[in-house]
């Protein structure tokens, strides 16, 4: 390889002498076989330092999975009037405040489930089906059971989260989030 001078103008790749070449290229000259060279031991230090921060992010997030806590129980929340919805009958909401969507869906006389609504595939809405006796993620044909939250048919291989549910003074009150397996 030859070392140019500070003050030797490189050559240019179309080869044409330098009072041919755009002004670009005489403000900024580059020397072309210069340009994409990188040392090993560039290379490997760069390799390095990437590697260590994927590494870092990774133990960031298991710590934070193993000791982080999930912050405290939000409040119990009205969400419908008991005689609001008919059987079949499902209403959206969110619990606690500012929290992605949620369903309610009443089974019968005295039962209501509440689920998240965001499919656990690809977070597309979950719709109820309950002549299926299903949740219906129309995106990939995913089927959720209505009264577990788990998967039945598609995509999904996690249970929606479900919202736990009291029924008192003629209300229906979202009281807390119940992860699968708990």
């Amino acid at each position: 390889m030859r070392l140019l001078h500070p003050e030797e103008p490189s050559a240019v790749p179309d080869g044409q002498p330098t009072h041919r070449q755009p002004r670009w290229r005489r403000d900024f000259p580059i020397d072309w076989s210069e340009d994409e060279y990188v040392s090993r031991r560039d290379l490997v230090k760069f390799m390095l330092l990437t590697s260590l921060a994927f590494v870092a992010g990774q133990l960031s997030l298991l710590t934070q999975a193993l000791f982080g806590s999930e912050g405290p129980e939000p409040a119990p929340r009205r969400v419908a009037a008991a005689g609001e919805l008919p059987v079949g009958g499902a209403k959206v909401f969110e619990f606690p405040e500012g929290s992605s969507p949620r369903l309610l869906v009443r089974l019968d006389e005295t039962r209501f489930v509440a689920y998240d609504q965001l499919c656990t595939h690809l977070q597309c809405p979950v719709l109820p089906r309950l002549d299926h006796g299903a949740l219906h993620c129309p995106c990939h044909n995913g089927w959720f059971d209505v009264a577990t939250g788990r998967p039945t048919a598609g995509p999904p291989r996690r249970a929606l989260t479900r919202i736990s549910l009291e029924v008192r003074d003629d209300g229906v009150y979202a009281t807390g989030l119940v992860q699968e397996g708990q």
